[in-house]
């Protein structure tokens, strides 16, 4: 299967969010020829909950690229994440990585669980 990076537009990282990738990946040198997962998986105390993995491409997920980095989402989870803006914050009060979904209805405290 071809490796070409998906142009469709279903999400977007930030370029703080990309920028933050490379911080991490550097730290964790197993990781250093791995790419980033997002996806969706059923949990949480919402019903689904986001993931973040450093993982291998497999031939169902769709790539995209965002500021020199690239993100592989399962075709399970791009429908949910259609739309979604993944950010990335550094402040004292709340740092981390952000995940702002229109298809959320409505999130738990923690940020990582939703339900649509």
């Amino acid at each position: 299967m071809s490796e070409a990076i998906q142009t469709e537009p279903f999400l977007t990282v930030t370029e703080a969010a990309a920028r933050q990738v490379g911080v991490v990946r550097s730290k964790e040198p197993e990781n250093s020829d791995k790419t980033l997962r997002l996806f969706v998986e059923e949990g949480g105390c919402s019903g689904l909950q986001y993931g973040m993995v450093f993982d291998e491409k497999r031939d169902d997920d769709r790539a995209l690229e965002f500021f020199g980095e690239t993100v592989l989402v399962d075709d399970f989870s791009v429908n949910y994440l259609r739309g979604a803006v993944v950010d990335y914050s550094d402040g004292l009060n709340d740092s981390g990585f952000k995940i702002k979904n229109p298809n959320a209805k409505q999130s738990c405290g923690c940020g990582n669980s939703f339900e649509t």
